[in-house]
């Protein structure tokens, strides 16, 4: 190990410290700080009588770390109002080494009680951050199932917000479970114990939603409920989380980061379950107003269908039918009678036709004695008009009224 200028020699394995050598140099580097201003809220307070020091214990609200103190008795005892477990204090003191036993602690020579205003002012400022950073936006609020499975508590043990929460609960809907975890809800022990409680619940695949419940008090007493850490702890809940932290005019900040913000546990429990008799009301009322669109609606139907049998149609399915037979065998009747003087009338135009057919055809010039005489043979020869045109010897047909003869041309008769 090389020696820096002007430093302590160097140690080896072969060449170690003592421990007061490395204790020596650690006071005298200690010795070299300055005094400072620590805000904590004290977990221990412990002045016995007859002794010169106090002994106490600093903690930070926001984290898991304590500082020793040490303070004069007589400035311990006259501090107003006086100093006890929980309270927010403000402290001047400069660190300091025990040589003997190579502890640190903060030598105090000035304590400043946190009041009432300054609490408020500071939960106001940290309310602005959150604020800011969107804890408080309702659009990453998350609904409560309307009928959990389980109910996560976090609540004080033989509390009241307890009993009330459970018994309320329990009340309106006798199926609800709960898992509670009981945990301090004031002084330093309260936030840790909390946010452990918190995480558990959240990792409960079983817890449907998670109540935080504490009965009213003052603000000192409700300060865990505004502090940082918690509040970050319930916006990262992926359970949705219902506050109930005092009563109507108590309004911690975790309220405002949770889900959902009862007024008092009572309110909660209302909150978180519905109630039995309200839903059986409900749905009894359902199941009548059921009942009377169904029967409404049956006896519409039922009227549509006797007004449709009460039709004429329905109602005399063979009348129109019967009707207009009587109109068909009408019209048949007219019908046979128009078409059978029509044929009387063709028939009588025929007969007239006939006769003078009969009158003016060669058959009835032939029953008088005349006669056809065709040039051949043939009977489609050619009808014979002019003596001169045979000559003697030409073959003629002479057709007669009863049939026809055959005739040869002699001589011509001039």
């Amino acid at each position: 190990m090389t020696q820096a200028p002007g430093g302590p020699p160097p140690t080896s394995a072969e060449e170690p410290w003592p421990v007061r050598t490395v204790a020596r140099k650690i006071q005298a580097w200690i010795d070299r700080l300055g005094a400072v201003w620590v805000e904590g809220q004290l977990t221990q307070v412990t002045a016995r009588p007859g002794s010169q020091t106090a002994f106490l214990v600093l903690r930070d609200p926001a984290a898991d770390v304590s500082l020793g103190l040490t303070a004069p008795t007589s400035m311990v005892r006259g501090t107003v109002p006086p100093l006890a477990e929980g309270a927010r204090v403000v402290v001047h003191g400069k660190p300091s080494y025990f040589f003997g036993r190579g502890t640190l602690s903060l030598r105090v020579d000035e304590i400043r009680p946190v009041g009432v205003g300054e609490l408020l002012a500071r939960i106001e400022r940290l309310r602005a951050l959150l604020g800011a950073e969107g804890l408080f936006d309702p659009g990453r609020k998350r609904r409560p199932p309307r009928l959990p499975r389980c109910v996560g508590l976090i609540t004080s043990r033989a509390s009241a917000a307890e009993h009330d929460v459970i018994t309320v609960a329990t009340a309106r809907w006798p199926a609800v479970r709960f898992r509670t975890v009981n945990t301090p809800t004031q002084g330093t022990q309260a936030v840790p114990e909390i946010l452990d409680a918190l995480t558990a619940l959240d990792r409960d695949p079983d817890v449907d939603v998670i109540v935080l419940a504490r009965g009213g008090g003052s603000v000192e007493d409700l300060l865990p409920f505004s502090d940082e850490a918690l509040c970050r702890g319930v916006a990262a809940c992926r359970t949705p989380v219902v506050s109930a932290i005092g009563h109507e005019p108590d309004t911690p900040l975790v309220d405002h980061v949770a889900d959902v913000r009862a007024a008092t546990p009572t309110d909660a429990a209302k909150r978180i379950v519905p109630d039995l008799a309200e839903e059986t009301a409900h749905l009894a009322q359902l199941r009548r107003r059921a009942h009377r669109a169904l029967h409404a609606w049956v006896e519409r139907e039922d009227a549509r269908i006797a007004a449709l049998r009460r039709r004429p149609v329905l109602a005399d399915p063979l009348g129109p039918v019967t009707a207009r037979e009587d109109a068909v065998a009408g019209l048949r009747a007219r019908a046979r009678a128009v078409l059978e003087a029509a044929l009387v009338a063709r028939e009588a135009d025929v007969r007239h036709l006939r006769a003078s057919l009969t009158a003016l055809g060669p058959a009835a010039t032939l029953a008088r004695g005349y006669a056809i005489v065709q040039h051949g043979e043939a009977v489609d020869a050619p009808v014979l008009r002019s003596a001169a045109t045979p000559a003697a010897g030409d073959a003629l047909r002479v057709r007669l009224a009863d049939g026809a003869l055959h005739a040869v041309v002699t001589a011509d008769d001039d």
